[in-house]
């Protein structure tokens, strides 16, 4: 009899063949195999996903190679296989008449690798679209981080607007300027010690905040002269403030805006500590750990979607009364 993994397996192979015709049935199966076991397993180690995986072999170790093989093969392409699913939720937000917040971030792979990551705001949390895996203890740089967004600059619909958010990892001239060449907008957080050039002279925003001047219009950014507006803002309780460059003209509430981006942190514990442990993988080539981000990011897909039809055909009494006040005060209006 076929079993929980190798039924849910049907279903994700469905789905890739409706949404990637022209991919290799053999590369179609295997994928969704994997997808579905590590929905199971809830784990990025091989040898765990190996020892569940339903295949003919009996010893866990072919089972293990049979593995590696797939996530060694460079015919599955990372960026045509997520592209459909990217331009489904895109869409989704598109047609909603919302905004489409990106967030880039970079986040610790295993202990030799470091990962890229281009995820768009869902609700409260955000899902993936893009990544680059590099070895590396430091910094992700400009070049890779441009291969991401390009990839996803790729599924976005037309007339969409976008914004992107960043950390002080992002809040570089480079990523401003490209993003104004997009047409995007950006929230991305400053460090304090860049320099600022207005009329009156060059200075660093750390500086500027200590004067007390909070919102900066249309500055330029080190000496490549970058143009952007700037907002600071200070919590109390915090040991030091934001500061954001915005496309816009400042305001507290646009550098709030930046708030938005904490919903890749939960993405990154999905895939590591709070679930399939992407640390313990033990894979020591980028390319093959990129593959396997891949398959998790697949199952996550699945595991929200999954998530989100039930909310909508199983609503809780709560979200009921929440829809019906919604319907009536519609039909009102």
């Amino acid at each position: 009899m076929m079993g929980g993994i190798e039924h849910v397996a049907r279903g994700i192979i469905a789905d890739l063949e409706a949404k990637l015709p022209g991919q290799r049935r053999t590369q179609r199966g295997k994928l969704g195999l994997l997808v579905a076991t590590m929905l199971e397993v809830r784990s990025a180690n091989c040898m765990d996903l190996a020892a569940s995986l339903p295949r003919p072999c009996k010893l866990v170790i072919k089972r293990y190679q049979w593995i590696e093989r797939f996530l060694s093969n460079d015919l599955v392409d990372v960026d045509a296989v997520m592209a459909p699913y990217g331009r489904e939720v895109l869409k989704h937000l598109a047609d909603a008449g919302q905004t489409v917040v990106l967030m880039i971030d970079q986040s610790k792979a295993t202990d030799l690798h470091q990962m890229v990551m281009v995820s768009v705001r869902l609700g409260n949390r955000a899902l993936p679209l893009a990544w680059r895996v590099k070895e590396t203890q430091g910094a992700i740089g400009i070049a890779e981080q441009r291969k991401a967004l390009e990839a996803v600059r790729a599924m976005l619909p037309e007339g969409v607007r976008v914004v992107l958010m960043g950390d002080r990892f992002y809040g570089s001239p480079d990523l401003i300027a490209w993003c104004r060449k997009q047409g995007w907008h950006w929230r991305l957080r400053l460090k304090q010690e860049l320099l600022v050039f207005e009329q009156d002279g060059e200075t660093t925003l750390g500086e500027c905040f200590a004067r007390g001047e909070r919102m900066l219009s249309d500055i330029e950014l080190t000496h490549k002269r970058v143009r952007t507006h700037v907002a600071m803002v200070h919590e109390e309780g915090h040991p030091e403030p934001w500061i954001i460059a915005l496309s816009e003209a400042p305001t507290i509430h646009r550098a709030f805006d930046y708030g938005l981006r904490w919903g890749i942190e939960a993405m990154f514990s999905d895939f590591k500590t709070r679930g399939f442990g992407l640390e313990d993988s033990q894979i020591q080539y980028p390319d093959r750990l990129a593959r396997l981000i891949l398959v998790m990011a697949l199952a996550l897909y699945w595991a929200v979607s999954t998530g989100m039809w039930d909310a909508e055909h199983n609503p809780t009494p709560a979200e009921k009364k929440t829809r019906g006040t919604v319907r009536a005060r519609r039909g009102a209006a």
